[in-house]
């Protein structure tokens, strides 16, 4: 993927109409983008994109929806369905109404992109400076200024749904080819937690500690079943 900058597109004229016609007291994402702006520009990423090859999806864009993402407690897929589906998004990332957005997979990359070029800190960094220039922060005061947790949060959401629907797949593949096994030893909160498909549920955003048990929970269940189906004693 290669950058190739471009200038930052104002909302499209019907895109603000009809937010500010359905927004009419306002939303918190339209207002990062009537009050900060962009935040983020194309150059601010450029040194970690080549210059060559298939042009790349807007990085400003792609910074902004991770704050999104890291506001709203959502995984890459339920971001990715925002962007296409969320009216304030359309407006702060100025896209079009029938804009269709773009893969879920876009984002995981934009943040390997970030890491292997030791650029976690620039998403916060240029926020805070924003911020600054806004006359929004105080001159000494104290803000955090790392940005890594939000990268690391989004990172553990993602792997956390990846084990789940590791295990709807399994549970589902079982059911088909063993259904008196899965009858006999599945317990009754794992058909409710996997019976549907897992990326349709918003996991806990603010929760520390219902993360923490549902983090934890994928890799027991996931063990326990293969105790299950692996040790004879519990098979026969």
């Amino acid at each position: 993927m290669s950058l190739k900058s471009l200038p930052i597109p104002a909302v499209p004229e019907e895109t603000a109409r009809v937010a500010h016609a359905v927004f009419a007291r306002g939303n918190v994402f339209m207002q990062v983008r009537d009050t900060l702006g962009a935040i983020y520009s194309d150059e601010a990423f450029a040194d970690l994109f080549p210059t060559h090859g298939q042009p790349a999806l807007a990085p400003w864009r792609l910074a902004l929806v991770t704050v999104f993402q890291f506001m709203e407690g959502l995984t890459d897929r339920q971001a990715a369905d925002a962007v296409r589906d969320r009216l304030a998004w359309k407006y702060a990332l100025s896209l079009d109404l029938c804009d269709p957005g773009f893969d879920h997979t876009v984002l995981s990359e934009f943040r390997s992109r970030l890491v292997e070029g030791n650029a976690e800190q620039r998403l916060l960094d240029l926020l805070l400076e924003r911020c600054r220039e806004g006359g929004w922060l105080k001159a000494h005061g104290r803000q955090r200024t790392d940005s890594t947790h939000v990268l690391a949060r989004i990172c553990a959401l993602n792997r956390t749904l990846c084990v789940a629907q590791t295990m709807v797949y399994v549970l589902n593949a079982l059911s088909e080819v063993a259904p008196e096994w899965v009858r006999a030893h599945v317990p009754d909160e794992w058909v409710e937690r996997y019976g549907e498909r897992v990326e349709h549920e918003r996991l806990p955003k603010r929760s520390k500690s219902a993360s923490s048990t549902l983090i934890k929970g994928e890799p027991t269940a996931g063990c326990c079943l293969m105790r299950s189906r692996l040790l004879p004693s519990q098979t026969e």
